[in-house]
Formats: C-alpha cells, sequence, structure tokens
C-alpha cells in the first residue's frame, strides 16, 4: 500500500474497476440524490486518504431505495450503520424516523459529519434527530458500543476476504435476539468472497433471508437475525 493510503486500498485495488480518480490527487464533489422525498446533498472527497470510503457505491443507493419503498418505519428504534462511507445509509435510516448511529474508520469520520450537517442543518431530520457519528473498527471497538441494536445496517461492507472474521464478530456483538440487520452486498470475489460471507460463515450464528436481488448489478440484499440457543 502506498504511504498515506486508507488501510486495505492496496489490496482492493484488483477487487473494485479502476478508477483512478478515487486514488489520484484528493478532490471534493456534491452529489444530490433524490430519496425519502428530500433531495440529500452528499459531499465526497475522492482521493488517496479516503480510497474507496470516500465515494456513494451502488449497493448503498440500492439499500436507500429498499428501506424508501419497502416504508420501513424506524421511529422509536435504535439503529446502527456499519463501515458507512459517506453515511447516506444512515442518514436515510435517520429520515426514516430512527434513533441513528453511523460507523466507520477514524479516516472517514469528517466526511460522513459533514453530510449529516448537510441534511441535518437544524440538529432535526423530518423523522428524527440528528445522526450519532462514531469510529468503529471491526474486532477492536465493538466493545465500546452497546448489544442488541434493533437495526443494523450495512452496504458493500463485505468485499475483502481478510475483514470477514471482524465483520462477523462485530455482528455477534451488536445483535440481539430481537434485531433486524439489514446487508446489501455487490457479489464480488466469485466462491471465496461476498457469498461465502453469506452462504457459509454468516448461518451457524444467523438466520439469512435474501430478500431482493438485482441481477443486472449483481447486488443482494438480506434481512440477517440471530439464531437462538436451540437452533441448529
Amino acid at each position: 500500500e502506498a504511504e498515506g493510503e486508507a488501510p486495505g486500498v492496496g489490496a482492493l485495488r484488483s477487487v473494485f474497476p479502476r478508477d483512478p480518480a478515487l486514488f489520484a490527487e484528493a478532490f471534493p464533489v456534491e452529489r444530490r440524490y433524490r430519496l425519502c422525498g428530500r433531495v440529500l446533498r452528499i459531499a465526497q472527497h475522492h482521493g488517496p486518504r479516503l480510497g474507496l470510503a470516500a465515494a456513494v457505491w451502488e449497493a448503498a443507493l440500492s439499500l436507500c431505495r429498499y428501506l424508501e419503498e419497502q416504508r420501513f418505519d424506524f421511529r422509536g428504534r435504535t439503529v446502527i450503520e456499519l463501515g458507512a462511507g459517506t453515511g447516506i445509509v444512515g442518514i436515510v435510516a435517520a429520515l426514516l424516523g430512527g434513533d441513528v448511529t453511523i460507523t466507520d474508520r477514524p479516516a472517514a469520520l469528517e466526511q460522513i459529519r459533514e453530510n449529516v450537517r448537510l441534511n441535518f442543518p437544524g440538529g432535526e431530520g423530518d423523522g428524527g434527530p440528528r445522526p450519532r457519528v462514531r469510529a468503529l473498527v471491526w474486532g477492536r471497538d465493538e466493545g465500546s458500543f452497546p448489544g442488541e441494536y434493533e437495526v443494523i445496517l450495512g452496504s458493500d461492507i463485505v468485499y475483502h476476504p481478510p475483514s470477514f472474521p471482524p465483520l462477523l464478530g462485530t455482528l455477534r456483538h451488536l445483535c440481539g435476539p430481537r434485531s433486524l440487520a439489514l446487508l446489501c452486498a455487490k457479489m464480488r470475489g466469485g466462491d471465496g468472497g461476498a457469498r461465502r460471507f453469506f452462504r457459509q460463515m454468516l448461518p451457524p450464528y444467523f438466520r439469512i433471508q435474501l430478500l431482493r436481488r438485482e441481477p443486472e448489478e449483481e447486488i443482494e440484499i438480506y434481512g440477517v437475525t440471530r439464531r437462538g440457543g436451540g437452533d441448529p
């Protein structure tokens, strides 16, 4: 990895379509997305510092649209977004009423905070309060978070196999018996990539339900719930 790159960027160049702008000299863009009856303003600070975390990936938009189309009502529910990047999914969850905490590695937090400020200028959204923003490095920080969030959200966080075990441990900590995780992923990496995580690593601990498949983009959305003590 080049000096100053976000963790994993060098290894991921072969996984993601290579867009030189993502790894070149830093440049900011602001894009707008119409979701939940609002036009969301999302800043994306492309460059070596954030790497992949700078962009709004298609899986994030797929999960946002799914939440909107299915008319999820998160009012009064605790929600956490993992590996948020820009924070767009957590922002949508807050507009749907959730008590939201948006998380990622420390390097991404200022971008997320900027996007929260852009879309919650008065501190409140249409549905609930402004989301909180906190660092969460999988396998290291989850113990400082309460267990049993009611909703756990993740989009395009299942792509780098070395991150799968700490991500699994984080999900096991955050998910209680009544929790629902909604995970959206582009099916990269063949049988050893995202499919392995969903089909082999999660099932011993979680029930998995395929909620939506978008074959043209190879994107799948899963509902994930924790197995009880007596479950096989």
